[in-house]
């Protein structure tokens, strides 16, 4: 008889604990969700939050109107919102072709300035859907290491023209890091290393925002020569 009510409250902990468990396993994704979201969220407060250096300077705009931090922060956030509002109401008219000649005349030829603006201005330029902007320069690409059949990576192609390296090809690639695809690294891989990839700049970032849980669409890269 102890034996049979041995066994039983084994069983009867081995449901209990499974059902647990299964509960936590349907928790986990939400609460690795918010904590990713409080991670975001941090970091977000570090860049542009009230005591951030973005954070001042909007303040200070705002004290020219109220008194009070907290609402200080707040008026300077909607005066940058308004003032954004009307920069992109001005650029979609043909206005837009005088501010371009008006930044390529200044801040495009300062000497450590210019380089940074215009890699920046072409990465987000890609994401911009009305522009017409230079895909052809920065693509996605698949890059093998070691050749077809090593390790894979999903690269960002900035220049398709090939650079010259002790007397091999190379070409230079971006490889993002996940999930917050804003930094990475910068190599300098051989031609036959790197191949087209059939999918889009956004695609690529849903990737690497999902730390590969968002397979791509097409696996498969393309034989056509970059």
């Amino acid at each position: 008889m102890t034996t049979t009510h041995a066994q039983g409250f084994r069983q009867l902990v081995t449901r209990m604990f499974n059902t647990f468990l299964a509960g936590l396993l349907a928790f986990l994704p939400l609460l690795v969700t918010f904590v990713l979201l409080g991670w975001v969220a941090n970091l977000l407060r570090g860049f542009i939050g009230p005591h951030s250096l973005f954070g001042s300077l909007l303040s200070a705009i705002g004290f020219q109107l109220v008194e009070n931090e907290g609402m200080a922060y707040v008026v300077g956030a909607l005066l940058l919102f308004v003032g954004l509002y009307l920069l992109g109401a001005v650029v979609q008219t043909r206005m837009k072709t005088y501010l371009e000649t008006l930044v390529e005349r200044t801040i495009k030829r300062l000497p450590l300035i210019g380089p940074l603006y215009d890699v920046t201005d072409r990465f987000v330029g890609m994401f911009d859907r009305n522009a017409q902007a230079d895909l052809t320069a920065m693509s996605p690409v698949w890059c093998f290491f070691g050749g077809e059949g090593g390790v894979a990576v999903l690269a960002l192609m900035p220049n398709p023209a090939p650079i010259e390296i002790g007397g091999f090809s190379y070409r230079a690639v971006l490889v993002p890091t996940a999930p917050i695809p804003v930094g990475g690294g910068l190599l300098y891989v051989p031609l036959d290393w790197v191949k087209p990839a059939d999918i889009g700049v956004e695609q690529l970032t849903s990737i690497y925002l999902s730390m590969g849980l968002t397979q791509p669409v097409s696996a498969k890269p393309t034989t056509s020569a970059i």
